[in-house]
């Protein structure tokens, strides 16, 4: 029995709000899930959500939000996020363990703890939201992209496990969004967040959410392994046309 309900983790902002709502108006009743309580209600009002509070990094959180949930048939694991620009030399060791905590544990706790309601629906869905700095390094993302190249190993891996079961693993992978990514990254630091997306036409949380519905709208025995999305203005995580040239970070 296909189950109409979807959990969205990190809904509060950015790529997890665009899902929320898009899969809203897609007919799902929403179950969001983040730490903003009071943006995640405000949102959930408008779009007829159910709004827990979650932190993916804390197991009894995770076990406290699947509990509130009898049955799921969508789960986007999109909480995370990055930290820091250092280089692998001078790496912030607080921040690393952040970022694998966030990417990569919270993703598996949050799967662990809904992959048996997902199979018993018959049909599940298990959406990754991982990055292009899951299959490409950069230099000063070291953090970010070992945490992104683990989550992506995670799903590589729980696809293989599923085969023959009522589950499908899907891989959505980013490219540079303007969303509060980079604030979050800088710590705070609007002029140079803003920065990064200067001179370009950047995605926005609403052309990645449009690709998560995409994909967990098709017929059952269709598996999108993976979709790999940027700007057209961006060429790898490396290179990208700002300002009328090609630019690439070194």
């Amino acid at each position: 029995m296909e189950s109409k309900v979807a959990v969205v983790t990190g809904a509060s902002s950015g790529i997890g709000e665009a899902t929320a709502r898009v899969l809203a108006a897609e007919g799902y009743k929403v179950v969001m899930g983040a730490r903003r309580l009071d943006r995640l209600n405000a949102i959930a009002v408008e779009i007829g959500a159910d709004a827990y509070y979650l932190d993916v990094t804390d197991t009894n959180s995770v076990a406290d939000f699947a509990a509130k949930i009898d049955e799921v048939g969508v789960l986007v694991n999109n909480a995370g996020g990055a930290l820091g620009m250092e280089p692998v030399a001078e790496a912030n060791d607080s921040n690393w363990l952040w970022m694998f905590n966030a990417n990569v544990m919270g993703s598996l706790y949050m799967t662990r703890a809904l992959l048996p309601k997902l199979e018993a629906t018959g049909r599940g869905s298990v959406v990754f939201v991982t990055s292009v700095a899951a299959r490409q390094a950069y230099p000063g993302g070291a953090g970010y992209v070992a945490a992104k190249h683990a989550q992506r190993a995670v799903a590589r891996t729980l696809r293989l496990e599923l085969l023959g079961k009522p589950v499908r693993v899907i891989d959505i992978a980013p490219g540079m969004v303007e969303t509060d990514f980079s604030l979050v990254r800088f710590e705070g630091d609007l002029t140079r967040a803003s920065k990064v997306y200067e001179g370009l036409v950047p995605l926005s949380a609403g052309d990645v959410a449009d690709a998560i519905r995409w994909a967990v709208t098709r017929p059952d025995h269709v598996n999108i392994d993976e979709i790999v999305l940027m700007p057209r203005d961006q060429g790898s995580a490396r290179d990208v046309y700002r300002n009328g040239r090609v630019e690439r970070r070194s």
